[in-house]
């Protein structure tokens, strides 16, 4: 297979995997199922959630693992960890496992959320070496899929089981178990390294899946409008995303014909001259020696036509096995304020601001969305709806800053990344104070849950390029892992408030119906997240000097 065609297939590969990489992000659409069917608290149920993300803690193991193993190994063993995890406590709800303690519950979930952790590192390492002018790029686009993970599991769970919520919370469960170990195996062997020797950009193709991406995203907030407005059956609109996550197939294909055709264009040149030169050697009089024809080796010009080829696309490019191949230097150059490690970045003040502003504005729209279930049941609405909501423009916020990237670098312009983030807190703060409207159609909680998952799914992804911008690049990969430990730490803090709150205004069921079940909760989260926007306005303010010296 022609090099440029495997390349272009691993981005393939890593869009799919991370379209079912989101499990956790299924949790609010079975949690309240759960919590009765085990006869769980409020708190309890919270501590589930908590426990999923505090899988996160350990996904320094997936790192390590990638040094020594290759890549389709560490994605099958990923893969394997939420096999165990969600399956276990499926058995367990099908009545296969009895007397499953809850401590045992809560060690599988947790399980299952350092699941993601090792599909995350092998896309984030195939991203960036088979992509190493585009690495951002790449890795902001196909993170975005896993924003959708939520609404392709959705649309699943509605063709098999439209109408029983017990049914349904044990397929999500099923689903979570083997799906991402099925993708996994299909996709294992497309997830090697093609080491890149020089690189050119291949604007057609990126600008192609970014329209793609970009249609699929529309499709599934247009499904999820469906969902509660019958635009959309439930089958149409799983197969509809089906094909739109198969479209991306037509990049590599498209690609690797091209080579092909290129190639036997240049072999067909490279014949005619051999034989104009024959024929004026015939003409000539001279007497033609057959070594100096096959003297012209077809080796050397398979290399020429393919060096050739390949230069219109991405380079000189050569495939690799061993996932420990360095890639050549390239002209790019990332720009940074400081190069540290992360005992020097623990005492940096712009640390801890970047550290509550993630914590105030990603973090509690996580405990947010870990607590749709609730907050649906509490207005008497179905969770999957909001949660394919939620997801569908998730999704939407996650593609964003890769959108502007592409397109405002390449002018030469240098974007505020703090600026973008004070600029996506404000709104996030303002949707939970939205929330508190007390609108019988639930209006405001569509609205509310969309503004939440764009502004934090763009955060999401603006945080990847500003930790390398504010502490380097060497030592990114424990400085992020660092950041991202609020998100347990929020999980756990914030949620069980919300769980007191909720379940303090409760019934003697547990249960919790009307307006009053989250209004303190949404007035806390909505206060937080306006000291985060404040606390992003100081980081601007910090860093100003040194983005605007990047423009000039």
């Amino acid at each position: 297979m022609p090099p440029i065609f495997l390349q272009w297939l691993s981005l393939v590969a890593m869009i799919l995997l991370q379209s079912i990489n989101g499990t956790n992000s299924n949790f609010p659409a079975y949690s309240s199922q759960l919590k009765h069917l085990l006869s769980m608290s409020q708190i309890q149920l919270n501590n589930l959630a908590f426990a999923s993300d505090a899988g996160k803690l350990f996904g320094w193991l997936s790192g390590i693992a990638a040094n020594y193993l290759p890549m389709w190994l560490v994605l099958i063993l990923g893969s394997c960890l939420g096999l165990v995890g969600y399956g276990v406590q499926h058995l367990f709800l099908i009545g296969r496992v009895s007397n499953l303690p809850y401590g045992a519950i809560f060690f599988l979930a947790m399980l299952a959320g350092n699941s993601i952790c090792w599909i995350n590192t092998v896309c984030y390492l195939v991203a960036i070496r088979n992509f190493p002018l585009d690495g951002q790029l790449v890795i902001g686009l196909t993170g975005s899929y896993q924003g959708l993970s939520a609404k392709i599991y959705t649309d699943i769970v509605d063709v098999i089981y439209p109408s029983s919520d017990v049914k349904r919370a044990r397929a999500y469960l099923l689903l979570s178990s083997i799906l991402p170990l099925i993708v996994s195996v299909i996709n294992a062997p497309l997830v090697r390294v093609i080491k890149v020797m020089k690189t050119k950009r291949a604007k057609d193709a990126f600008i192609f899946i970014l329209v793609i991406t970009i249609a699929t995203g529309a499709f599934a907030v247009m499904g999820s409008i469906g969902s509660t407005s019958s635009l959309l059956s439930p089958f149409a609109s799983a197969v509809g995303m089906l094909t739109l996550l198969l479209a991306p197939l037509l990049i590599p294909l498209g690609l690797g014909l091209r080579h092909q055709i290129n190639q036997l264009a240049e072999e067909k040149v490279h014949i005619e001259e051999i034989n104009n030169v024959s024929m004026d050697k015939m003409e000539s009089g001279v007497k033609l020696d057959i070594s100096e024809i096959r003297s012209e080796s077809p080796s050397e010009s398979f290399e020429l036509s393919f060096s050739s080829t390949n230069e219109e696309f991405n380079g000189e490019i050569r495939e690799s096995n061993n996932g420990d191949d360095r890639i050549s230097e390239t002209n790019e150059v990332i720009s940074v304020i400081e190069e540290i490690g992360v005992k020097v970045m623990l005492r940096r003040l712009n640390f801890w601001l970047y550290f509550f502003v993630y914590l105030f504005g990603v973090t509690l729209a996580l405990v947010f969305f870990n607590n749709l279930g609730q907050i649906a049941e509490s207005r008497g609405r179905s969770a999957s709806s909001l949660v394919s909501l939620s997801s569908s423009f998730g999704f939407f916020g996650r593609l964003v800053p890769s959108i502007v990237e592409y397109f405002v670098s390449r002018r030469k312009y240098m974007i505020s990344r703090p600026a973008f983030v004070v600029a996506l807190m404000a709104p996030t703060g303002a949707a939970f104070f939205l929330l508190l409207a007390n609108d019988t159609s639930v209006l405001w909680l569509y609205i509310s849950t969309a503004i939440i998952g764009v502004c934090s799914g763009a955060i999401t992804t603006i945080s990847v390029s500003l930790t390398t911008e504010l502490f380097g690049t060497k030592n990114f990969g424990v400085n992020h892992n660092v950041l991202v430990v609020n998100i347990p730490i929020g999980s756990l803090l914030f949620g069980y408030l919300a769980a007191v709150v909720y379940h303090k205004e409760g019934n003697a069921e547990g249960k919790c119906f009307g307006m009053e079940c989250y209004r303190k909760t949404f007035s806390l989260w909505g206060t937080l997240c306006f000291i985060g926007t404040f606390l992003a306005l100081i980081l601007y303010a910090r860093t100003r000097k040194f983005y605007n010296s990047q423009r000039s």
